[in-house]
């Protein structure tokens, strides 16, 4: 895969994503800022790193869960890794306008 495949993958699966809505809040994952980063090598495997709104949240599973199927249902993804960390610690500031940057691994 070409680094402009690779990086229409990632884009991609940011979509997918924008389709997971935090049971807590409403809104979606990504323009919460939920989602801190999403990287796609050059064989389709994704790394997704995410958090929850506190390190308690009863939905972490199934958020974490969500984003594991999401990921994997995009077409051309090979294999997902959904890291899920607290560090930084999520904040209302992290919400965002629906732009997200995404990277292309070598």
């Amino acid at each position: 895969m070409d680094i402009d495949s690779v990086s229409g993958l990632a884009a991609d699966i940011v979509a997918a994503l924008t389709t997971i809505t935090d049971p807590e809040i409403g809104g979606n994952i990504v323009d919460l800022g939920l989602i801190y980063d999403v990287s796609v090598d050059v064989d389709g495997a994704a790394s997704i790193v995410m958090t929850t709104t506190s390190r308690g949240c009863p939905a972490a599973g199934f958020l974490q869960q969500a984003v594991q199927a999401a990921v994997e249902a995009v077409k051309g993804v090979t294999a997902a890794v959904v890291d899920l960390t607290y560090e930084p610690r999520w904040t209302p500031d992290m919400i965002r306008s629906g732009v997200f940057p995404v990277a292309a691994r070598h």
